[in-house]
């Protein structure tokens, strides 16, 4: 009886220990049809759905997204309601007319060929199933649905500001994610996304004269005319061409169409194709011809430092209304000088790494995909611009500094839907996030850093991974305990601030005197800078790291006893007399996110 138990208890462990690493998989084959004229669409979806968890699903969820774009949504509301404007929408959603708005109806839904129960609630249909899915079970599920395109209001729409016909983002019923925390089902409101792994194969039909960019690898170029870059188009009865993509391993499917596209194509490292779509506009041909070698230059820099990127294809398609990722291309505007144009692609083919393969959940963790994505692009774009900045993430640090003096601030683990201000989300994900990894290299040492990045990314590719499974790696590379790090830094707003409050002579010996002024804890580096042009640096550890980082500097560094949290004060000793010492600086390297570094220097007065 007790080996039973004590193997039925093993085997229960096991499974809880391996549930994490569960996920469901959905294959799509749609057909699309997209009257220009109308902006209205009509299409079928076959979803075959997998249920790989350990539990038995009674229900499904779909997201509507179109839904979102119309007078009294919740997005509408939201941004009425919201104490600060948020600047990624120029529309006022309750002022648009019905050729503006959006939407998107589901019909004649089944299950395995029954007819199945939903509930629409606007940006999402509630499906109860007629029969539950088992682990290991799948079901089919078809449907018609039917949407009209809304003008371009927040990524997706028709008739851009640049002229762009179509940008078909979020524009098919979706189904949603279903992971360790349950159905994912939060509305639209203009914020992020989270979806399912899967199989796309998306058949477009619209008027011969558009070009189409899409997700996925074009199956039928012969079909659509002999040089699908030069825009060739067999005759039609009807005037009409059908597009077909196969898009593999992928959570979202997109496409942009537009009559007037110039579609190159560039050689990408590891043989990937690289696709550039773009108004035929003669002010913006000669920076979209010199992105292109620019946009191999930097998936090389994101393959050495992240990992390789998995795709044989990657497009760079003008459209939508900023800049945002989707599943092996991104939807860009293209009216810019070269250094914006640079800089937006550089960020969101970024994405393709931390978004699209890693993909954590964004409306929960989005610091995870737009904080990495900031400070990794950054970077790219320091280096292969030539740039030469002392301090690329600057910018990131010095948002994140008037967000956590703004009094708006709120943990960064706040749902993306629930932030009180716009500015606070933003900064928050972007700028805070991107610090996150800055800090993280002062903690563990840069070398160390991109050895993380890189084992989790080979870890977790398709893996949906949490804070706490990049947290571990970080642990495991660095040998150093870091749970206190992403609890202070993402889980509240506490802040970092030391401060030198004196510095005293004892015979042949200094004591630097030092406290903590805020909440959060940090090691230090402090720099001495000796009269006679020597300098020297030294570290001290906090408790709670159970270690310390190797010296990431060409010159020696004394380590000191580890100051634990508790104390507010601390004393460093050194071996140098004060009369010797002309400035002494904590973090010489700028990456500790310290509020005030007004106090962190002390310079000898002159004599």
């Amino acid at each position: 009886m007790k080996n039973t138990f004590t193997s039925l208890l093993f085997l229960f462990c096991s499974l809880s220990l391996t549930a994490q690493y569960w996920q469901q998989a959905v294959d799509y084959t749609m057909s699309v049809s997209l009257d220009p004229d109308t902006a209205n669409y009509s299409g079928t979806q076959k979803l075959v759905y997998t249920n790989n968890s350990p539990e038995t699903l009674h229900k499904v969820f779909y997201h509507l997204y179109f839904n979102a774009f119309k007078p009294g949504s919740e997005m509408a509301v939201q941004l009425k309601n919201s104490p600060d404007r948020n600047t990624r929408f120029s529309v006022d959603l309750d002022s648009l007319s019905i050729q503006s708005q959006g939407a998107l109806r589901v019909s004649n839904l089944t299950q395995d060929g029954v007819m199945v129960k939903t509930i629409d609630a606007e940006t999402i249909l509630e499906v109860t199933l007629n029969k539950p899915i088992p682990p290991g079970g799948s079901s089919t599920f078809e449907m018609n649905f039917e949407g009209h395109v809304p003008d371009v209001i927040r990524r997706a729409g028709k008739n851009s500001k640049e002229g762009v016909a179509f940008s078909m983002a979020q524009w098919y019923p979706k189904m949603a994610e279903y992971d360790l925390e349950g159905w994912n089902t939060d509305p639209y409101i203009g914020r992020e996304f989270h979806g399912v792994w899967g199989n796309f194969d998306v058949k477009i039909t619209l008027d011969k004269d558009f070009m189409v960019a899409a997700s996925g690898y074009l199956q039928n170029a012969n079909e659509i005319g002999k040089g699908y870059s030069d825009r060739k188009r067999p005759k039609t009865k009807n005037g009409k061409i059908t597009w077909r993509f196969i898009a593999p391993q992928v959570h979202d499917f997109t496409w942009a169409a537009d009559p007037e596209y110039i579609h190159d194509t560039y050689p990408g490292p590891n043989n990937v194709t690289l696709h550039f779509f773009y108004k035929n506009d003669p002010e913006i041909i000669e920076n979209w011809k010199k992105l292109q070698p620019h946009t191999a230059e930097m998936m090389t820099y994101y393959n050495e430092k992240i990992g390789p990127y998995p795709y044989d294809q990657y497009s760079v398609v003008q459209g939508g209304d900023g800049g945002m990722e989707y599943a092996m291309l991104t939807l860009i505007t293209g009216g810019r000088n070269y250094n914006s144009l640079f800089g937006v692609t550089a960020h969101e083919l970024a994405h393709s790494w931390f978004q699209h393969v890693l993909a954590t959940n964004e409306t929960k963790h989005e610091w995870m995909d737009e904080g990495f994505t900031s400070f990794i692009s950054d970077l790219a774009e320091n280096e292969l611009l030539d740039q030469q900045k002392d301090f690329p993430l600057e910018g990131s640090y010095l948002r994140y500094f008037r967000l956590a003096s703004s009094g708006g601030e709120m943990p960064q683990s706040t749902n993306a839907n629930r932030y009180y201000h716009n500015y606070a989300y933003e900064r928050t994900a972007y700028s805070k996030g991107a610090v996150f990894l800055g800090q993280l290299g002062y903690l563990i040492g840069y070398e160390k850093l991109f050895e993380v990045l890189q084992t989790y990314y080979a870890d977790w590719q398709f893996k949906h991974p949490q804070p706490n499974d990049f947290r571990r790696i970080a642990e495991r590379v660095s040998g150093i305990q870091l749970q206190w790090y992403l609890t202070d830094w993402t889980q509240t707003t506490n802040k970092i601030d030391y401060a030198i409050t004196g510095v005293e002579g004892l015979d042949d010996k200094t004591l630097i005197k030092i406290e903590r002024k805020e909440l959060m804890p940090m090691p230090l580096e402090i720099l001495i800078l000796l009269k006679n042009g020597e300098s020297e640096l030294h570290y001290i550890p906090i408790s709670l790291m159970r270690g310390e980082k190797e010296n990431p500097y060409p010159m020696n560094w004394k380590v000191h006893r580890d100051w634990s949290w508790a104390h507010l004060n601390y004393t460093l000793e050194i071996d140098r007399s004060k009369d010797t010492i002309e400035t002494i600086i904590i973090d010489p390297s700028s990456l500790m996110a310290d509020i005030d570094k007004s106090n962190n220097y002390y310079v000898a007065e002159e004599k």
